[in-house]
């Protein structure tokens, strides 16, 4: 009888393990990383204005950076932060700073959040894989720049 109750817990386990299996996952890699910063790129040169464009991998995790020529150094860290806080919160920036504009200053006190449009999260097949930041003029420009660079994903994207 003893015997009899192991076997079943041995093949209840091995059933259970089976049952378990890793999900098949698209992530960004850098040759997708760069394709993204060159579509944001042409957008900012085409309006004339030298901005950082920054993409970080699902986890946050800084994944390409570029900087432009006369760029302030300050877009550097503004460029990372807005694009974390899109992988972070999964929503363009905008909406956090819209939040702000509307009254809900409890967003200013979220952790790691920079309530400044140009974040965007990046979308593959209605997944979040990334995000870019992009830093250096206007926030409104800065995200005309990064909505380029997120619309190039579903070019490059296979």
């Amino acid at each position: 009888m003893h015997s009899m109750k192991l076997f079943l817990m041995a093949a209840l386990s091995v059933s259970l393990v089976d049952a378990a299996e890793l999900t098949n996952k698209k992530s960004l890699n850098l040759a997708v990383a760069k394709q993204i910063a060159a579509a944001s790129e042409a957008e900012a040169r085409k309006n004339n204005w030298n901005v950082v464009i920054c993409i970080v991998d699902d986890g946050a995790n800084l994944l390409y950076l570029q900087r432009m020529d006369e760029t302030q150094i300050g877009s550097i860290d503004v460029a990372l932060e807005k694009a974390r806080t899109a992988i972070k919160f999964k929503r363009p920036t905008k909406a956090l700073e819209d939040a702000v504009a509307g009254g809900r200053m409890a967003v200013l006190k979220l952790p790691g959040a920079l309530p400044v449009e140009g974040g965007l999260p990046l979308t593959h097949e209605g997944k979040i894989i990334g995000a870019i930041g992009v830093s250096g003029v206007l926030s409104s420009q800065d995200g005309q720049i990064a909505q380029a660079g997120a619309n190039a994903l579903a070019g490059v994207a296979k």
